[in-house]
């Protein structure tokens, strides 16, 4: 992957944005695979809505993207977007057990 600085035309702009998309596509694909292999340790509803840990995850994602320089508002929304969907995917699985 180049420096963003580094490109110097919009055809390399735009190859580099579908390379780092084609990563977090392959990463919400993985984490996908886990998110389903942890409904299968979830013994109750509660556990698998787990505010708490929801809470976490969306303030260490925060922390996160203020380090390494990301909008922090996009990175809170789209972790809430992920984690909800993620959720209504492992009730789905708890509740055909």
């Amino acid at each position: 992957m180049k420096n963003a600085k580094d490109c110097t035309n919009m055809t390399e702009i735009r190859a580099e944005i579908d390379n780092i998309d084609t990563q977090i596509v392959k990463l919400i694909a993985a984490r996908s695979k886990y998110v389903h292999e942890a409904a299968k340790f979830k013994t109750d509803e509660k556990s698998v809505k787990d505010s708490k840990r929801v809470q976490q995850v969306i303030e260490s994602k925060i922390k996160l993207a203020v380090k390494h320089g990301a909008p922090s508002a996009l990175v809170e929304k789209l972790y809430k977007i992920m984690i909800n969907f993620f959720i209504n995917e492992e009730m789905k699985e708890w509740q055909s057990k």
